[in-house]
């Protein structure tokens, strides 16, 4: 019987022969990974790490410029309302003067038709109260002409006609 290994009846055992278990080879591995891996390790390990440090800085840097053109845009956001608030004021205040001139011509313009108007009516009227008197003493005249020869007999109108001439002659 070999006591280097020892197994149990389950199938499970240990095995002490150092040859066989590779525990010298294992050995020099933990070993060499001890000894040389921190130095392989850390220096991708600082790799990174100036790598990670830089992108941070970057990122850094990036957030105050992105700060810095915000507060430029906030400005400028604030400077545009207000220019946009003078200009709706202006447009107002130019709408309302706009408004007034136009009413104010409108009143003028009404007042010289009406004047206009008033005018035209006056002279309208005038025509109007020449041709009745016109009329009237045409009427008048033709009256007085048909009345006359029967309230004139012929010694009348003898007389009438001379007084005329005399008239006549002393103007």
């Amino acid at each position: 019987m070999n006591y280097s290994s020892i197994f149990f009846a389950s199938g499970f055992g240990l095995n002490f022969n150092l040859f066989e278990t590779n525990i010298i080879n294992l050995a020099v591995v933990i070993f060499g990974l001890y000894k040389f891996l921190p130095n392989f390790l850390g220096s991708m390990l600082e790799r990174r790490r100036s790598v990670i440090l830089s992108d941070l800085k970057d990122a850094e840097e990036r957030l105050d410029t992105a700060n810095l053109a915000l507060i430029e845009a906030k400005k400028e956001l604030a400077a545009a309302e207000k220019k946009a608030k003078q200009i709706r004021t202006d447009c107002k205040a130019r709408a309302e003067a706009i408004r007034l001139e136009t009413e104010k011509r409108t009143v003028e313009e009404m007042a010289r038709i009406k004047q206009g108007a008033a005018s035209d009516l006056n002279a309208e009227a005038a025509r109007v109260s020449s041709q009745l008197r016109q009329e009237a003493a045409r009427l008048a005249i033709e009256k007085a002409l048909g009345a006359l020869p029967k309230k004139l007999d012929q010694k009348a109108q003898e007389n009438f006609v001379s007084q005329s001439i005399k008239n006549l002659g002393d103007v």
